[in-house]
């Protein structure tokens, strides 16, 4: 296990050496905390599977016109009784997937605080954009750091977001801590 500095945010090379380190496997999808799974386009198609696991809530990361909603919409879920939101991000470095945080986050947060709520966050493969919102779940939610975050997913599931969503998971750790000290401090 990498060794990092209390309080301090590890840079995206750091970042990326942490998840190098290959715990985790890459099924269709992985329960990577308690009622939440991160997997891929084949486990959100897979309505028996989704099922069979009393998954009540979708979260699709790869949602919008030239992503996955056309597969796995809103409507794709009405027969199952499975709540939906979609993401419209782009798996490129320069896309701002941080303005979906907080909605991701709450979303995960309400499924879960649901009895029996589970959910699936999904994206094409489920190692880059669904990993982000689950990790920034995570920070926000369960007030674990960027690199407690990661090991925690990276316990159950192999994932890699790409350099830009660590650079924007980076700024909400920095951003977690100062105001988590500011809040101790008053």
């Amino acid at each position: 296990m990498m060794a990092f500095r209390r309080n301090k945010t590890p840079s995206v090379r750091e970042l990326e050496k942490l998840l190098c380190v290959r715990r985790g496997t890459n099924q269709e999808l992985n329960e990577v905390q308690p009622g939440v799974y991160i997997g891929d386009i084949q486990a959100a198609r897979n309505k028996r599977l989704l099922q069979s696991l009393n998954i009540t809530h979708v979260l699709n990361a790869a949602h919008g016109t030239f992503n996955y909603s056309f597969i796995t919409g809103e409507a794709f879920y009405q027969d199952v009784n499975i709540s939906y939101c979609g993401v419209p991000a782009s798996d490129i470095p320069s896309f701002n997937i941080s303005k979906y945080f907080s909605t991701a986050a709450d979303f995960i947060h309400t499924a879960l605080s649901q009895a029996g709520g589970k959910v699936l966050v999904h994206c094409a493969m489920g190692l880059s954009r669904s990993a982000t919102l689950v990790l920034a779940y995570l920070m926000i939610q369960q007030n674990m750091s960027l690199v407690q975050a990661i090991t925690a997913v990276s316990e159950h599931r192999n994932i890699s977001p790409n350099p830009g969503f660590l650079e924007q998971l980076r700024g909400l750790d920095k951003h977690l801590t100062r105001q988590r000290a500011a809040a101790a401090h008053t």
